[in-house]
């Protein structure tokens, strides 16, 4: 029998509640009380009622109450120079030179924003204010998307197949 065996660093988790001999009865519980029963709402914090975090939280109504607001992210004019003339704006190249996130900009969206000036043209196929409209075609590029506001994701996507 070898006598090098690796040594193991970290232990591995208890397997409750597969017998007495293995952990079991009250399984790491403790006895009696609301906490060995598996009662207790994650928003509990016992009495402590002026300072609870659901009394700091703003009152919402509706449907989307407990939703978070998501805005897109915000992509200014000035960025967009870093990307090569006469190129065509999409998610896709602004994710490639590392303008914004994959995972963040496919859970928000992106909007450019007029903030600064715009040297290329540019063809831009995004959700665009109507100040960084006014620049872009002014350096003399062009927007593809008309009616930004109105559109949603589906409609987006299938003006990008056709």
């Amino acid at each position: 029998m070898t006598t090098n065996l690796p040594k193991i660093k970290a232990r591995s988790k208890k397997r409750l509640g597969r017998g007495y001999g293995k952990g079991g009865h009250t399984v790491g519980r403790g006895q009696k009380g609301q906490k060995s029963r598996g009662g207790v709402n994650i928003l509990f914090e016992g009495v402590k009622m002026k300072k609870s975090l659901i009394k700091r939280l703003p009152l919402r109504r509706g449907k989307g109450k407990f939703k978070s607001n998501k805005k897109p992210i915000i992509v200014k004019l000035d960025l967009l120079n870093l990307l090569p003339a006469s190129s065509t704006v999409d998610l896709k190249l602004l994710i490639e030179n590392k303008i914004v996130d994959r995972k963040d900009a496919e859970i928000f969206g992106v909007k450019i924003l007029g903030d600064g000036e715009l040297k290329k043209k540019l063809i831009i196929q995004l959700p665009i204010s109507n100040s960084a409209a006014r620049r872009v075609e002014k350096a003399g590029g062009k927007i593809m998307l008309a009616n930004q506001k109105s559109m949603t994701k589906v409609q987006i996507d299938k003006e990008n197949l056709e």
